[in-house]
């Protein structure tokens, strides 16, 4: 069985927030909330309600007014891309590999390297 991400999928809002917080951590409370107010203008009171949401989902802890991820973000993003070939292509990665190469789309050949580079690795 795959492994599956321990948190369910984010929505935009809380993906741009963990975004910053990537970026950011390990970044005092006050400081996000400054960051929070220039980046995205929004008020104290939103960017605690978020941190509230998110550290109920486990994705972040506050502790001691320090935010940190308790998620990494490639994880999360590897979970969702496996989740999303699960769902819509049968768990196929080559079935999505030749709908997205049969879309048109042409691949550099640094990207094709790399695409043989983590094939290799896996």
């Amino acid at each position: 069985m795959k492994k599956k991400c321990k948190v369910s999928i984010l929505t935009k809002t809380e993906m741009k927030f963990m975004e910053l917080i990537w970026k950011l951590e390990p970044i005092n409370s006050t400081a996000l909330v400054k960051e929070c107010e220039k980046t995205f203008e929004w008020k104290k009171s939103t960017t605690y309600t978020m941190l509230k949401n998110l550290c109920g989902k486990e994705v972040i802890k506050n502790e001691n007014a320090i935010v940190t991820s308790t998620l990494k973000k490639e994880d999360y993003y590897g979970a969702r891309g496996r989740d999303y070939v699960d769902e819509h292509f049968a768990g196929s990665l080559p079935m999505f590999l030749t709908a997205f190469c049969g879309s048109g789309v042409k691949l550099s050949e640094k990207e094709k390297e790399e695409i043989r580079r983590l094939i290799d690795e896996c």
